[in-house]
């Protein structure tokens, strides 16, 4: 007997579709599964007039029957009543239609009917598109839960160019701030004995990298830019299906974000906060701050407090706290974080305040 006992399994999305007007194959990918005929929507009012009603249109020519759920914020609320339709209407798979909210209530109820679902991005302002894990709003603040991942991606790049550009800047931040994820995952490997992946590392650093080297070529009005950009963000959340967590995507400067969004709740896109918690974070790492900054000022995301809308004060606040966040993911900022000092120095120094 070896004594080796290690197993692990990894879900990917069977099938990403990327590129110009390709809503319209969503039928082709739900008659490769073998889907039943009978499905859900999960959509916004506006997403729906953006793409939701020509999927829909589509699907119902085809012989399938869709019903159409639109909701709103991702609260464990709006899941439940989602789960409580799909039941009633005896739906057998998701279209999910929308932003990240409309996407990762879908994860959230696949999970729990045990049914499978298609990611249909209409915007991209995080890599949640792919992923396995979903970002629900709660009493305390934002919760990371286990989530299914989608059987499919169908991402068109003239839909997501018609969203606000702002949206698509957020999600390139998003990714940049893989960099300081990956950098506090392996000082909790050396320091914690944490589990880790140089698979799942090598996609999250790729999709950095790949956003930060095209960083000049993405910008508004271009579905260039979008298919630049959706790439690494899909390659992204995959990185989370390897890894089995958001280790390789999440990091000291979501700790940075999600403090901030306790402190000041919708001030700023969750993106654009962990592109600025990128910055710190990195200088904290003793890497290339100023790199992180320049790629994001060429994408047209903010850098600093002023930017995000946001007081010095609420900045050095966010620092100071982000260490109390997910208190069993071991970062950069230790157990104990960051006296006021020492944040309104690394800050002041970053350029941030």
């Amino acid at each position: 007997m070896s004594g080796f006992d290690k197993s692990k399994g990894v879900v990917f999305p069977r099938n990403v579709l990327l590129g110009h007007n390709i809503l319209c194959r969503a039928v082709e990918v739900c008659d490769d599964f073998r889907f039943p005929k009978t499905g859900i929507m999960i959509t916004g009012d506006e997403t729906y007039k953006a793409a939701g009603r020509e999927v829909r249109d589509d699907m119902e020519g085809s012989g399938y029957e869709i019903h159409v759920h639109r909701t709103g914020a991702a609260t464990f609320f709006n899941a439940e009543k989602i789960i409580s339709d799909a039941l009633e209407t005896d739906s057998k798979f998701i279209l999910a239609v929308g932003g990240g909210t409309k996407i990762d209530l879908a994860k959230v109820a696949s999970n729990e009917l045990h049914i499978p679902f298609i990611s249909i991005p209409t915007s991209a302002a995080h890599d949640g598109i792919s992923s396995g894990r979903a970002s629900m709003k709660s009493d305390i603040g934002p919760v990371s839960v286990e989530a299914s991942v989608p059987m499919a991606v169908i991402a068109d790049t003239s839909v997501i160019l018609r969203s606000s550009y702002r949206l698509l800047a957020a999600g390139c931040a998003d990714v940049i701030s893989n960099l300081t994820a990956v950098m506090d995952w392996r000082l909790a490997k050396n320091l914690r004995n944490e589990e880790f992946s140089r698979s799942a590392e090598a996609l999250s650093v790729y999709s950095s990298e790949s956003i930060i080297g095209h960083s000049k070529e993405i910008h508004p009005d271009s579905e260039y830019s979008v298919w630049l950009a959706m790439r690494p963000i899909i390659v992204s959340g995959i990185s989370m299906s390897i890894a089995g967590s958001s280790r390789p995507t999440s990091g000291s400067e979501h700790l940075f974000s999600h403090a901030l969004d306790i402190l000041h709740p919708g001030t700023a896109l969750h993106g654009e906060q962990c592109g600025v918690g990128t910055i710190l974070m990195m200088y904290l790492h003793g890497g290339d701050w100023m790199n992180i900054r320049n790629a994001l000022e060429n994408i047209g995301a903010p850098v600093n407090a002023k930017q995000l809308g946001l007081k010095d004060d609420d900045i050095i606040d966010a620092l100071t706290e982000a260490h109390n966040i997910r208190k069993e993911r071991f970062t950069i900022l230790g157990d104990h974080g960051l006296s006021r000092e020492t944040a309104e120095a690394v800050a002041r120094t970053t350029m941030v305040i």
